[in-house]
C-alpha cells in the first residue's frame, strides 16, 4: 500500500506527518468513545511507521524518475 521509494515520501516531514496524524486521529476516536475506529486508525499509523521508517530497503530499489528515451 505504501511505496517508500516513491518520490512523494522523500521529504522527512511528510514521512513524519502521516503517523502523527494517525496517532492524533486515533486519540480523538478514543476520546469520543469509539475504540473500534481508534484501533483501525492506530493500526494504519503503525503500518505507516513500519513501512516508512523501520523496513529495510534494498540499495538498488530506487525507481528512475524518467524512462530512458530511445
Amino acid at each position: 500500500m505504501i511505496d517508500p521509494d516513491h518520490p512523494f515520501y522523500e521529504p522527512l516531514w511528510r514521512r513524519l506527518l502521516i503517523p502523527v496524524i494517525c496517532a492524533i486521529w486515533a486519540a480523538f476516536e478514543l476520546y469520543t468513545g469509539e475504540p473500534f475506529w481508534a484501533i483501525i486508525v492506530g493500526a494504519m499509523g503503525l503500518y505507516a511507521t513500519y513501512k516508512l521508517f523501520l523496513e529495510t530497503r534494498k540499495p538498488g530499489a530506487r525507481k528512475p524518475t524518467e524512462e530512458p528515451k530511445e
